[in-house]
């Protein structure tokens, strides 16, 4: 096989790689922004005061530069302060809800205990 057709069959696949990450890509966003606007139609599945059982599913840094547990209930976003450094992603928690965001598609709660 000559040269010129290996190379130009690299280029292609290389080419077709970008692009099926690009189109992942798209869908994968298209999939979230979807999901954000249909949470927005829905009443929260949590009550402010109330104490919910959910697993940690990651760790974020608050923006006031503490750690802060993930996790959902019912596919509804709980963003969890004062959790032990000793509990990890995916341990089960139980954390009361303190307030909603302004677009009620996600809640702020604090540590209770561990499941």
């Amino acid at each position: 096989m000559e040269p010129t057709w290996l190379v130009a069959g690299g280029v292609a696949l290389a080419v077709g790689l970008v692009l099926a990450f690009a189109i992942t890509r798209r869908s994968e966003s298209s999939a979230s922004k979807r999901a954000h606007e249909a949470a927005k139609e829905r009443e929260p599945p949590v009550e402010i005061g109330e104490t919910y059982e959910f697993g940690i599913s990651e760790f974020s840094d608050h923006h006031s530069g503490d750690r802060v547990a993930v996790g959902k209930v019912e596919g509804f976003v709980l963003f969890t302060e004062d959790v032990p450094s000793s509990v990890s992603a995916g341990d089960v928690i139980r954390a009361k809800v303190l307030s909603f965001n302004r677009g009620h598609t996600s809640a702020d709660a604090r540590f209770v205990e561990r499941a």
